[in-house]
């Protein structure tokens, strides 16, 4: 069995260190994504990180390369849209704006910590990837007709802005607004792209 020195100068199992290392390397990640939801990528130090998960930076930087890595590595936004786009077309505009209107706080803060971080290149591609495959795409497959490429972009951007507008902008009519008021109003005007006349 292969043994390594610990500070103290005791010998430690190799299989030891394998589970030090992956537990360090779990609190990296869990105190990377607590940080970077609630400060954003601009707000929040790899000392900041390593403060949090109790390990020295240099260790951030050995997992994980850096900031911009651990943050792409930790900040996926997984909304859960199959269930929900698996339902009756006729019906999904409303439905959909629905879910997400009860988004966690979770998604909220990986959505605007995304959104914040955009600029930076690697980001920027995370963010287009996410609104692709975790929108776009999903819907796409279900609309009909040639212009439906296009039809799924513009229901992206349509949700887009209401999140936009309520989690960025803090808009106070909107969020003053009954979810089952705007699920109806906005849902309806979804829906129109969905499934034109």
């Amino acid at each position: 069995m292969s043994t390594s020195d610990d500070p103290a100068g005791h010998r430690r199992p190799a299989s030891a260190m394998g589970t030090r290392r992956g537990l360090s390397r779990d609190a990296i990640r869990s105190a990377a994504e607590r940080l970077f939801t609630e400060r954003g990528y601009a707000g929040t130090s790899v000392r900041d990180i390593a403060a949090a998960a109790a390990v020295d930076p240099a260790l951030v930087i050995r997992h994980f390369s850096g900031k911009e890595p651990l943050f792409l590595a930790t900040m996926h936004l997984d909304v859960g849209l199959e269930a929900v786009l698996d339902g009756a077309i006729d019906s999904l505009g409303p439905r959909l704006i629905a879910y997400l209107l009860d988004a966690d706080e979770r998604t909220r803060g990986v959505f605007l910590a995304l959104l914040r971080a955009s600029d930076t290149d690697d980001v920027g591609v995370r963010l287009r990837e996410v609104h692709d495959a975790g929108f776009v795409e999903p819907l796409r497959r279900r609309l009909t007709g040639p212009d439906r490429e296009l039809r799924a972009s513009l229901a992206g951007a349509l949700v887009g802005g209401l999140l936009y507008g309520l989690w960025v902008v803090g808009d106070e009519r909107l969020l003053a607004t009954d979810h089952a008021d705007l699920a109806r109003h906005y849902g309806r005007v979804l829906q129109d792209l969905i499934t034109p006349a």
